[in-house]
Order: structure tokens, then sequence, then C-alpha cells
């Protein structure tokens, strides 16, 4: 059963945008936490963006002011714009829901604390 849903990766140059898509149709529960997360070829997952139910935001230090993470509670689908990306900022993009918040707390890069993931979108950036 499909419960976290990507879309909206492609192949772009070097300073352009791209959004991305999850439908997160798995989340019930009225606290909650969303991210998003990033894994390149040969180096661990990371964080890249976190949103808790009370729309408390989190982002990686290194893509602060130039990505946004937001949510459309009705359709329950979580976005993640992305602006100016960079070439390292190549790779696999996955959603994932944890049922308690945790951008708050300052956990939402923990990947232990997310029973739901998405198998991902890819980006590329070339430069």
């Amino acid at each position: 059963q499909v419960q976290l849903l990507e879309s909206g990766g492609g192949s772009v140059q070097a300073g352009e945008s791209l959004r991305l898509s999850c439908a997160a149709f798995v989340v019930t529960a009225n606290a909650y936490c969303l991210a998003w997360f990033r894994q390149a070829p040969g180096k661990e997952r990371e964080g890249v963006a976190g949103i808790d139910s009370d729309g408390t935001t989190a982002y990686a230090d290194s893509v602060k002011g130039r990505f946004t993470i937001s949510e459309d509670k009705g359709k329950k689908y979580l976005y993640l714009q992305m602006n100016s990306l960079k070439p390292e900022e190549t790779g696999m993009y996955c959603c994932a829901a944890a049922t308690v918040p945790l951008a708050k707390f300052g956990l939402w890069r923990e990947t232990s604390e997310f029973g739901y993931w998405g198998k991902g979108t890819q980006v590329t950036v070339s430069s």
C-alpha cells in the first residue's frame, strides 16, 4: 500500500528551481511532523526541511532562504519549493512522516523518528 508518494523531481541547471510534492495520505494524527530528506550517491541520508502539524518549520542551514517547506492540510500534500539549486544538492529526495511533532524539538533530522517513508523522487542539478 502506497502511503507516501513523491513527485516533481527532474534535471535542472544550477540556479534553477523545482517544486517537489508528496501525497501524504498516511497522515491521520492531529499531531505530526512531515519532512524532506535527501540522499546523494555514496552519502548518508540528510534532513532538508521539516514541518510540524502546528506549522513549525525547520531547515538545514545549507538551504535556508532558498527552500520552503509547506503543506496543504486539506489535500494532505507536502511541498518543497527549491530555488537557486546547486549541483551538490543532487540526490534522491524522500518525504517522511512521523506521528509526533519533531521540528519544534529539534528532532526533525532523526530518521529513526519517522515511521513512514516514500520511495523518493530524483533531483539532478547540473553545473
